[in-house]
């Protein structure tokens, strides 16, 4: 079979991308699952769509290969690249065409649009002439899609292309910010035009681009108050199927991962699940119970601090802190970046912060940013007490204190 430059099923590229330039820089010789011509041709369509965004050196196993991204440049993702080489058939392509240009003389019928279609284009029957209800379908796809809009005449379903009422100049640089800061940017990729960008971001995340097609498939159940059955590929590599009711889908501004929150099926327990180990989405039965479902989210972000739904069991975690009267900026920042909980004033030099969580262990790297400040800590959790007293052993051996530098 000759090797193709288009593909049907994204999600082997998407494996192969995450297994090659994500998780490790593995080689050829990494990959068990693909055989060896099978992953070269995957990686010489990488490599054509990454052209110039991808780079290799060699190691005692072989060669290895990773992203090569310069992010001065402020270059738009170059991952979005990948989704538009999805494989289309002859027809397909010809029909888009043909239909915008029938349609840009003036309205028609699925019949009417046919009839012209086989007697202008296809002359030379180079292609199989569509039947009517193949441009019916097409029709009515780009209808749905916002590409024509459709009205009854009579008995007759007229189809005429949408009114452009925008002005896309004036929208670029809107575009432009949420292609690469918003979740399902990739359709704001194909609007790019050649000007440069004029952003430049602190914190980019590229990878999440990867996750587009299961985040769309999660957004569309959703939509649909329907369970989703995920195909999820565990760390050791072993695949397991998962049948979930999507509640709401959390990204990270720190790690700019990505995760699902969702409601098992069988017994209603919220979990999370990050979206770069689902493979797969497949749409089922419609939830029974929607609105119980919401009111068990909303009682759940109560005490939500990160992507842990915790144990059975609520966690209580206090901290005094020490601000002097002109250091109202630490207060403020207190007040700014906790997410959850509450804030007293002791005395004029002593602020109070404690906060019910699932999981308190989340908030200790949040709590380490107050060191030098905190008078005192006190955690439900056994677990989280023992770490950050450890974290103040170790910061204390490591500027030459002791263990009275921790009393």
């Amino acid at each position: 079979m000759p090797y193709r430059e288009l593909i049907k099923n994204f999600e082997g590229i998407r494996t192969l991308m995450r297994d090659i330039y994500v998780n490790g820089f593995r080689g050829r010789e990494d990959v068990y699952s693909m055989s060896k011509r099978s992953y070269d041709d995957d990686v010489r369509r990488i490599r054509n769509w990454l052209d110039g965004y991808t780079a290799s050196y060699y190691t005692e196993t072989g060669k290895k290969a990773y992203l090569l991204i310069d992010s001065r440049l402020g270059e738009p993702n170059p991952l979005y690249r990948i989704f538009r080489a999805k494989s289309f058939t002859n027809l397909d392509i010809t029909l888009h065409f043909c239909l915008m240009d029938l349609l840009a003389e003036g309205a028609k019928t699925a019949s009417e649009c046919t009839e012209v279609f086989c007697e202008r284009y296809l002359e030379d029957d180079r292609f199989p002439f569509p039947d009517e209800g193949t441009v019916r379908n097409k029709l009515r796809e780009y209808a749905a899609l916002g590409i024509l809009t459709s009205e009854k005449q009579g008995k007759k379903l007229v189809y005429a292309l949408a009114p452009m009422t925008v002005d896309r100049d004036s929208w670029r640089d809107a575009v432009d910010l949420f292609s690469e800061s918003a979740p399902l940017g990739v359709i704001g990729s194909y609007f790019g035009g050649e000007h440069p960008s004029l952003f430049r971001f602190k914190h980019r995340y590229l990878l999440s681009a990867l996750d587009s097609e299961v985040m769309l498939s999660l957004f569309q159940c959703m939509r649909e108050k329907r369970m989703a059955e995920l195909t999820i590929l565990s760390r050791s590599g072993k695949k397991r199927i998962a049948m979930i009711c999507p509640v709401r889908l959390y990204l990270s501004v720190q790690t700019g991962r990505q995760y699902l929150l969702g409601a098992r099926s069988q017994n209603g327990q919220l979990i999370f699940t990050r979206l770069d180990t689902i493979r797969s989405v497949r749409a089922d039965a419609p939830i029974r119970h929607p609105e119980a479902l919401e009111a068990a989210w909303k009682e759940f972000s109560r005490h939500q601090w990160g992507v842990s739904s915790g144990g059975p069991d609520l966690e209580r975690l206090t901290m005094v802190i020490y601000a002097a009267p002109w250091e109202g900026h630490i207060v403020q920042r207190l007040q700014r970046e906790k997410r959850i909980g509450q804030v007293t004033q002791l005395d004029k030099f002593r602020w109070k912060f404690e906060a019910q969580v699932w999981n308190a262990g989340e908030m200790l790297n949040w709590v380490r940013t107050f060191i030098g400040r905190i008078e005192s800590f006190e955690c439900t959790n056994p677990d989280v007490m023992e770490r950050y007293r450890n974290d103040l052993y170790a910061m204390a051996e490591m500027y030459g204190g002791g263990d009275d530098a921790v009393q």
